[in-house]
């Protein structure tokens, strides 16, 4: 089983690769959404889009690709979740950004007496300006979903 994980709030082409990634490395995919609650805790400038509508999203996605019957979604209330207690994982597939909290949890099943996962690292998607496309900067109406420029400067 392969773990990927976030906030996936305003879906955009980067969540997209992140996840379709997943599913290139392994048969099943466990997907972990930050709930609300925790979500709060990682934002910084701008609301999200509610639990619900955020899985909602997620679940849709996963049927257009012909994945939903090859994925679990649990929801995510802390950094580290099921990764690092369950012995059925054996790979994530994080971005750059995300990376280091992979080598935290891989530090944390080790001292469970858990192997260690593969970790899987993808670059930023970029958008047209070759900054990464983010929800934040989706939320400052700079790029859409697919990383095209709003608004120039």
């Amino acid at each position: 089983m392969i773990a990927v994980g976030g906030t996936f709030d305003e879906f955009h082409k980067g969540h997209r690769v992140l996840i379709l990634k997943a599913f290139e490395v392994g048969v099943n995919v466990l997907i972990g959404l930050c709930t609300d609650e925790f979500a709060k805790k990682l934002r910084k400038n701008h609301e999200f889009a509610p639990y619900e509508e955020r899985l909602n999203e997620l679940r849709s996605f996963l049927r257009k690709n012909g994945l939903f019957h090859r994925a679990e979604i649990v929801p995510l209330r802390d950094p580290y979740g099921p990764a690092v207690s369950n012995s059925e994982i054996e790979a994530i597939v994080v971005s750059h950004e995300t990376e280091p909290r992979a080598y935290e949890i891989n530090g944390m099943r080790r001292k469970k007496g858990l192997p260690s996962l593969a970790v899987v690292t993808i670059e930023m998607v970029p958008s047209e300006d070759e900054i990464p496309i983010s929800s934040s900067r989706i939320h400052l109406r700079q790029i859409d979903r697919e990383g095209h420029l709003l608004r120039k400067g």
